[in-house]
């Protein structure tokens, strides 16, 4: 299943960005909007663009990038200010979900707040995982929002039919109907107990029926609207019920591709900073001088036959008190043997990548032929 994402970004073009993005929106599953941490203001442009994609809040997730350059006392007034403006043009009674972090290959330039950045980073990419099982709920809310929207355009049609005259005038008298188009609004709305979400834009329905013959609508069909009653009250809740069993025994499909391309475990993934390339030039396992401590604490997990288990080199590797899917990677890349156990060099190594990792650098897709523990080098 293809899902798309689409990440507004506000530039200068010649036509109008903000309709574009509106038909866009409809289409997509993910809406991702931008903002730097250094440049918080909100445009006018971007605003209107923001405004364009109301309907599909629910769509909508917020990055503040660049997040690292910062301090983490400037994060918390750079967050509260982003949710400031956000809040003043975003009229949702929900909070925008706002994912902080710095979404680059480079080591953090601050690494105070790594752990928090790396929870971010492994939230959004779960949530970008969903997608597809997701798609088939959004359609089902697309499908009621069309229901709702057919209804009321059925008691708009119908009331500006009542209204027009039958002989003469009917002109006029369109005009008088679109110019209080708003009016007609409340009144269906009092009237019929519907939601103002629900109601077409009104100075774009007042634009289509310019150039519409009022005179050709027709009345309003009763039976047909408790067709569409039916369809909100019963049908749809026994397609949710489906939606819901199909959920939990589908298995979720992996994301392949774009930026999860290579990624095994976790969201972590691309080149390696200056932690990993440490050694590179040098002759020594880079490892091996500080293998005296690691083996200090790899003897006291008792091993057998010089190797520790999983569980036994998990319960030391925790206390790092990195994310699992950081220390996932760590063991894929120290198991070099893949056996399921570390032996005295590959729990070093796996130290070693903790310590790295702790120091702010990234961690690399593949182990380095510097990294490679020297009893493994020949296998």
């Amino acid at each position: 299943m293809c899902v798309c994402v689409c990440v507004c970004v506000c530039v200068c073009v010649g036509y109008d960005f903000a309709a574009v993005l509106e038909w866009f929106a409809e289409r997509v599953d993910r809406i991702i909007l931008l903002f730097d941490a250094h440049k918080l203001d909100i445009s006018d442009e971007f605003s209107e663009v923001i405004r364009a994609l109301k309907n599909h809040e629910d769509k909508m997730r917020v990055v503040l990038n660049k997040a690292d350059q910062i301090s983490t006392q400037q994060l918390m007034r750079v967050y509260g200010a982003l949710m400031w403006s956000l809040g003043k043009i975003v009229n949702t009674p929900e909070v925008l979900r706002v994912y902080i972090g710095s979404f680059w290959t480079q080591p953090l330039l601050v690494p105070d707040n790594r752990r928090l950045f790396e929870a971010e980073q492994h939230d959004l990419f779960r949530d970008i995982q969903s997608l597809p099982r997701n798609a088939a709920l959004r359609k089902l809310n697309d499908l009621i929002k069309r229901a709702r929207l057919a209804k009321v355009q059925a008691y708009i049609i119908s009331a500006l039919k009542k209204e027009m005259p039958n002989m003469f005038g009917k002109e006029n008298k369109k005009k008088e109907l679109i110019a209080d188009l708003g009016e007609i609004y409340t009144k269906i709305e009092k009237e019929h107990q519907i939601s103002p979400g629900d109601f077409p834009k009104l100075s774009k329905m007042q634009e289509l029926l310019v150039s519409q013959d009022f005179t050709k609508f027709q009345a309003l069909k009763p039976k047909l609207l408790e067709c569409v009653d039916d369809l909100l009250e019963n049908d749809i809740a026994k397609l949710m019920s489906l939606v819901r069993q199909e959920e939990l025994t589908t298995p979720t499909a992996a994301v392949q591709g774009g930026a999860f391309e290579g990624v095994s475990v976790g969201p972590f993934g691309g080149g390696y900073g200056e932690g990993v390339s440490e050694g590179i030039d040098e002759l020594e396992w880079v490892v091996q001088k500080d293998k005296h401590t690691y083996d200090e604490i790899f003897y006291t997990l008792s091993p057998i036959n010089g190797k520790v288990s999983g569980a036994m080199a998990k319960r030391e590797m925790v206390k790092s008190k990195l994310p699992s899917t950081v220390l996932g990677k760590i063991w894929k890349l120290a198991d070099v043997d893949r056996d399921g156990f570390l032996d005295d060099e590959e729990f070093a190594l796996a130290n070693h990548l903790i310590k790295v990792k702790l120091e702010g650098h990234e961690l690399p897709a593949e182990l380095p032929s510097h990294l490679m523990p020297p009893s493994k080098r020949a296998q």
